[in-house]
């Protein structure tokens, strides 16, 4: 089992808060799919003994192509990998690209997933984050998807500079009276190089307060529960049929294979991504090379990965598969670490041997994982 990342690199427009690879310009749109689809060829031996158990279009913003383009991008994933009947094939949108017509064209693609880009439902919200759709667009994209998709994920920020409680409890009250059956929740961080750092820095922006975020965290969990949604992931929300088979895949440390600029890929023992720039990767690929760095992983780099994963999921670790996996004298170091957390009931330890973070600590988990890592081989 495998799953199948490809990463769009192109945005109408710059998030104020946004980090990741992308151009505003289209221009090498052309060139950048037939590279991702020569990739996908070149690429094609790594997954040649796995079944493609998910497909995720991310980026930027994926949803910017045409329905002509996605199916292009499809059939040569089903032309060169071994892809399951029953694959889960997400699709990143933003709501300004879902029109009736839009909508209709992705139905008629094996995409069977969309993961709408709301951030907020309330317009203040949006324009602080300089978001290309409006709070109208936001509720009329979703009433629309809803009439043709059935797996649908919204995301939401919480912890803006000035979002009240309330304003935050509105935005999930109309997520959830829409009835969607999955829900990511993030909040708001600071990356360098951002518009928002920027903000922050010269005093045009308040800076980020943890407390407020923290009381949104704890709104969101409340609300997700009367809603029966599982907290199956720290950011992450949905009812049982609806988890997301691709990133639980990331957290469950399945291989998966990332094609596009910036993308990452896993295979067990070690990591690649390619590079952050659409000109080069471009070159790249015409020329028939794979412009991307590798890191094989040291056991240790293992151990925390499986730590920090692990305790961000519902599943959390366990302590049989730690000592299997890496030897007794990990396990015990781990249990010895971990005490001063469980004596606090911020990590529970059951019955089975599993190792959870408590809801008290979810907010905190990052910090905790991290006190639980080994430092040496």
């Amino acid at each position: 089992m495998a799953g199948l990342y490809l990463h769009i690199p192109f945005c109408k427009q710059a998030c104020h808060y946004c980090d990741f690879h992308f151009s505003t310009s289209l221009k090498h749109k052309e060139p950048l799919l037939a590279a991702l689809s020569k990739e996908l060829y070149l690429r094609r031996d790594e997954l040649a003994t796995q079944t493609v158990e998910s497909i995720y279009i991310g980026g930027g913003t994926p949803s910017l192509l045409a329905g002509k383009e996605l199916a292009t991008l499809l059939t040569h994933i089903d032309r060169y990998y071994a892809v399951s009947p029953e694959a889960e094939i997400t699709l990143e949108c933003n709501p300004d690209d879902l029109s009736a017509q839009k909508i209709n064209d992705l139905s008629a693609l094996p995409i069977n997933r969309l993961s709408i880009g709301i951030q907020s439902f309330n317009q203040a919200d949006l324009t602080l984050m300089n978001r290309a759709h409006s709070a109208e667009e936001a509720t009329k994209s979703l009433a629309l998807a809803l009439r043709k998709f059935d797996n649908i994920t919204i995301d939401l920020i919480y912890g803006i500079p000035h979002m009240s409680a309330q304003q935050w409890q509105s935005n999930l009250d109309m997520a959830f009276d829409f009835g969607v059956p999955h829900l990511s929740a993030y909040a708001l961080t600071v990356e360098e190089r951002t518009a928002l750092h920027h903000f922050i820095q010269k005093g045009s922006l308040a800076p980020l307060e943890e407390t407020r975020a923290l009381q949104h965290f704890e709104m969101l969990m409340e609300a997700a529960d009367k809603q029966g949604l599982i907290h199956y992931e720290i950011s992450n929300f949905g009812k049982e049929a609806y988890l997301s088979k691709h990133n639980t895949a990331y957290w469950q440390r399945k291989p998966y294979m990332g094609v596009g600029p910036s993308a990452h890929s896993f295979n067990g023992h070690q990591r690649s991504w390619n590079i952050a720039n659409n000109s080069r990767y471009i070159k790249a690929i015409q020329a028939s090379v794979l412009p991307r760095e590798t890191e094989i992983l040291t056991q240790k780099d293992r151990f925390n990965e499986r730590i920090m994963t692990g305790l961000r999921t519902v599943w959390g670790v366990s302590l049989s598969e730690i000592a299997s996996d890496f030897g007794e004298q990990y396990q015990k170091e781990l249990l010895k670490n971990a005490q001063v957390y469980m004596d606090q009931h911020l990590l529970l330890l059951d019955e089975t041997g599993q190792l959870t973070a408590s809801n008290q600590a979810k907010f905190l988990i990052d910090g905790i994982a991290s006190d639980l890592f080994v430092l040496s081989e």
